[in-house]
């Protein structure tokens, strides 16, 4: 499956972006343009469903997602603008010009790339006025900057990093040129979120093992002669394990009396985190047992390394008098959770008046298609049959069926093929087109 990366920024930064992505054939690039930075926002609101990756024109609009809190830093990138774009700026400028303009303004670029570039070139009798930032900044504040320094009559031209910029000061008639990300740093890029996008598929498929154990109320407690009470408890017990398992597409051993091993990966247990905290099967376990369990939960690259790290998890547990849930990374470090998590919720976005119209007339609720397409950006797939489509909903395979028809039927779902199964009926492979 390719990774789907939205590109952002100006139009003429997103062709050149997408111009030098070309060759990499394991990323679809999507282009997503705007006249403003702060159009950054509703764009990722509108579209972060469909992608798996954003990278941004420049740092001013990957920070001002950040600042608004729609993605995290591992969820976007952008190509930092060095001394060697700054010095084809240069160039161009002196070319257009036909001289060399010895006063400038320049924004974004940190001093010690300017430093560099006068270094390496003999460039020392420029004197350049900087505004350098970290973050993001409203274009507002750049503008003036160099309006004032051009105005004071200091500066013979304006070199900006943000297009805005660029655009207001030439409506003023102030000599400006822009700076943008040169092909090899782009490319460069590219490589990175290749790379973290892998690394990303990897981790989710990594194995998780997770340990409940039941806290008996004596040490010697587990060795005395099971009630039949203890048993209908220990019942009760199974069953709601039994449940969470089916949630996060695992599998159960008991190990002993009193002590369960469930098997699963990193991606189901975080996917089922979006809705419900761990803490809270500890609460599911009281409630309808009447036992008290703690769980530790072990991750690693083998079934072998788990499984130490599950034993680790419960070293740690058993020190703790009340239940508690402790987790053990591949990397032997040790976290505690002695009370409910603060849950985060999965909230339903609204998609606009074009998508709903999709649903005036379907036998499908919008809500349903929306959860269906957070889980095909979860699992990373958008090609599924009527059987992975039944997994992932917890549902029948005739309802998903059922389903997939009607998504077809509204333009957002395709047939593209067919596989079979022994002398059954083949079952039809569908794209979905969200």
């Amino acid at each position: 499956m390719k990774i789907r990366v939205g590109v952002v920024g100006p139009k003429d930064s997103v062709q050149k972006m997408i111009e030098a992505g070309k060759d990499f054939q394991e990323i679809d690039l999507i282009p997503f343009t705007y006249e403003k930075t702060e159009e950054t926002e509703a764009i990722i609101n509108k579209n972060r469903d469909l992608i798996h990756h954003w990278f941004f024109s420049g740092q001013a609009p990957y920070y001002y997602a950040l600042s608004k809190e729609i993605i995290s830093e591992e969820e976007g990138s952008f190509t930092p603008l060095n001394g060697s774009s700054l010095l084809g700026t240069l160039l161009k400028a002196f070319m257009k010009e036909g001289k060399i303009l010895n006063r400038l303004s320049l924004d974004t670029i940190q001093v010690e790339e300017i430093e560099k570039v006068k270094e390496s070139f003999s460039l020392h009798n420029l004197t350049i006025y900087t505004n350098p930032y970290y973050g993001y900044i409203p274009a507002l504040k750049l503008i003036e900057f160099h309006k004032n320094l051009y105005e004071a009559g200091q500066v013979d031209a304006a070199i900006t990093c943000l297009n805005s910029v660029y655009t207001a000061l030439t409506e003023m008639g102030i000599p400006a040129f822009r700076v943008v990300p040169s092909e090899l740093a782009v490319h460069r890029a590219y490589s990175f979120i290749k790379e973290r996008a892998q690394t990303n598929l990897f981790r989710k498929a990594q194995l998780v093992m997770l340990g409940v154990e039941v806290i008996f109320p004596s040490p010697s407690a587990a060795d005395y002669p099971i009630s039949f009470k203890r048993k209908h408890q220990v019942l009760e017990l199974r069953r709601v394990l039994l449940d969470f398992v089916e949630e996060i597409n695992g599998s159960i051993v008991e190990i002993g009396d009193g002590l369960f091993y469930i098997y699963s990966t990193r991606g189901e247990l975080e996917l089922l985190t979006k809705s419900k905290s761990i803490f809270s099967i500890i609460e599911e376990c009281k409630i309808n047992s009447q036992l008290s369990v703690r769980i530790g939960i072990g991750y690693g690259l083998t079934v072998l390394e788990a499984e130490e790290h599950v034993r680790i998890s419960f070293e740690h547990a058993r020190a703790e008098k009340l239940p508690v849930v402790v987790i053990t990374n591949e990397d032997k470090e040790v976290r505690k959770l002695l009370d409910l998590e603060e849950q985060v919720m999965f909230q339903m976005r609204s998609k606009g008046a074009e998508w709903e119209q999709h649903f005036k007339d379907a036998e499908i609720s919008s809500s349903l298609a929306a959860k269906i397409q957070s889980l095909s950006h979860h699992y990373e797939q958008t090609e599924l049959t009527s059987h992975e489509l039944a997994r992932w909903l917890k549902s029948t395979e005739r309802n998903a069926r059922r389903i997939l028809c009607e998504l077809e039927r509204i333009g957002l779902a395709q047939v593209t093929g067919e596989e079979s199964f022994g002398r059954g009926r083949p079952r039809k492979i569908y794209e979905l087109r969200f």
